[in-house]
């Protein structure tokens, strides 16, 4: 299975959504890709729509290998397997966390008016362009779930099965159309998978009054 581009697999993942009886009340969009499908789920719903930002925790010397991720307010998911096996200190994870958390503040002031959520109480439902490893998408929904809403869902277009196993443990439901037995990565499924830019993200995001 391969998507033509976000925007078939956006349409695609609402359409899953309102036959499986998931209707959200606020559609959040992880940057930069999946504030692509966001939008597009969130329109389909009349739903209200914001984005959560986090970042990957790179593994020394490696900044492409993850060892977990974190948002903001430093809520994070620390892939202990690969901190263990690569013998990383706790100094060095901490050090990290602050700051990727320092460059999500910046990347925060780029795209979104300073004000606060309105989660709390509302069927969320978060969506990225795909999941590789899970962690940014796991500290995504750790981060949502302190803003108390009444249902958590994560829904993307592809994961690998290991990584939804895991994220079940996150959510109260995980949506995915496709997961392959033979993942390398989320590009590969689909056929235009052209980087997002800070401005097209921002033209969403001052479209729907949030910049």
């Amino acid at each position: 299975m391969k998507f033509r581009d976000r925007a078939d697999a956006g349409n695609l993942l609402a359409e899953r959504l309102a036959e499986t009886g998931h209707s959200p009340a606020i559609v959040l969009g992880i940057p930069r890709g999946g504030v692509i499908l966001a939008d597009i789920v969130a329109k389909k719903f009349g739903a209200d729509f914001d984005i959560v930002i986090p970042r990957k925790l790179g593994a020394p010397d490696n900044e492409e290998l993850a060892i977990g991720a974190v948002t903001e307010d430093g809520t994070s998911y620390i892939n202990r397997y690969i901190v263990n096996a690569l013998r990383i200190s706790e100094d060095y994870v901490e050090n990290e966390k602050a700051r990727q958390a320092e460059e999500i503040r910046r990347r925060a002031a780029v795209y979104r008016k300073p004000d606060g959520y309105r989660i709390a109480g509302k069927n969320a439902i978060l969506v990225d362009d795909g999941i590789a490893t899970g962690a940014t998408v796991i500290a995504s929904a750790r981060w949502v779930r302190k803003q108390n809403p009444s249902k958590l869902t994560v829904a993307v277009p592809v994961a690998p099965q290991q990584s939804v196993e895991v994220l079940e443990q996150e959510a109260d439901s995980v949506i995915v159309l496709h997961t392959p037995p033979d993942f390398a990565s989320v590009g590969q499924f689909y056929e235009d998978f052209a980087p997002v830019s800070d401005d097209q993200v921002m033209q969403i995001m001052r479209s729907r009054g949030l910049l």
